[in-house]
């Protein structure tokens, strides 16, 4: 008897789920009605309500802990404490630093100006030896002199209006040139004190090499109305001799 043969087994024809009506707003990108309350598409998920996502922080809220989204407006006393604490500091920075910046500024001028000299309207000396007035000091001539009794006398020059003096140049004893220089006695260090128009005073120790020439002297000091120089310790004071100032000039910013 043969076998009987395998008989594939009927496909079985399952009934197709009526398709659920939905009814809602569509979504803005696929166009599918969605039930009310979604927010986001069920079919490509895309948000339903755009309008309704946060705008982007601004910059400066990038930064913590002010980027913090507050809720009910918890954190914003911090924010605004952290802010105003930031500001104080900048405020009470830039008073002490506004002093020094200026300076340098001011010092950074001095350097990349050219200068002119200033003429004083008025110079005095509290001692002064016969044939060597106080004034021979700024005749432009370094071969006259004022001549000075000794360490402890002082030659004051007045100027009519206030200026900023970069610097001044100090032709030490009776002349710049060398064969006349230690003709008579030299000071080897000068007390400047410099009054300014507010009243304020500026002192300044100038030490000078015992040879001839000039010495520049940089100040950068503002409003000068007076400027006096007191002779310190001095050299060659021997005998006759006094001690000598050959040139005194001072110079502003051109």
């Amino acid at each position: 008897m043969a076998p009987a043969k395998p008989v594939a087994p009927r496909p079985v024809v399952r009934p197709v789920a009526a398709q659920e009506e939905v009814s809602g707003v569509p979504c803005p990108v696929c166009g599918t009605p969605n039930p009310p309350g979604r927010r986001f598409c069920r079919r490509c998920a895309s948000p339903l309500d755009p309008a309704a996502q946060r705008a982007p922080l601004p910059w400066w809220r990038t930064i913590w802990p002010l980027r913090r989204r507050v809720r009910a407006g918890s954190g914003r006393w911090i924010r605004f404490l952290v802010i105003l604490a930031v500001v104080l500091a900048l405020c009470v920075g830039g008073l002490f630093l506004l002093p020094a910046g200026r300076a340098l500024f001011e010092d950074t001028l001095d350097k990349l100006s050219g200068v002119k000299a200033v003429s004083p309207v008025a110079v005095h000396a509290s001692a002064a030896e016969p044939g060597h007035p106080a004034k021979s000091t700024t005749d432009g001539l370094s071969n006259r002199y004022w001549a000075a009794p000794g360490a402890g006398a002082s030659i004051t020059y007045t100027f009519g209006r206030p200026f900023r003096m970069v610097d001044l140049i100090i032709t030490n004893g009776a002349s710049k040139e060398p064969e006349e220089y230690d003709r008579e006695a030299r000071a080897l260090r000068m007390d400047m004190e410099v009054t300014s128009a507010d009243g304020s005073v500026h002192h300044k120790e100038i030490d000078l090499a015992d040879k001839a020439g000039d010495t520049t002297v940089t100040t950068g000091i503002d409003d000068v109305v007076k400027v006096r120089l007191t002779l310190g310790s001095v050299t060659g004071l021997t005998g006759n001799r006094h001690v000598a100032l050959a040139e005194v000039e001072f110079f502003q910013r051109s």
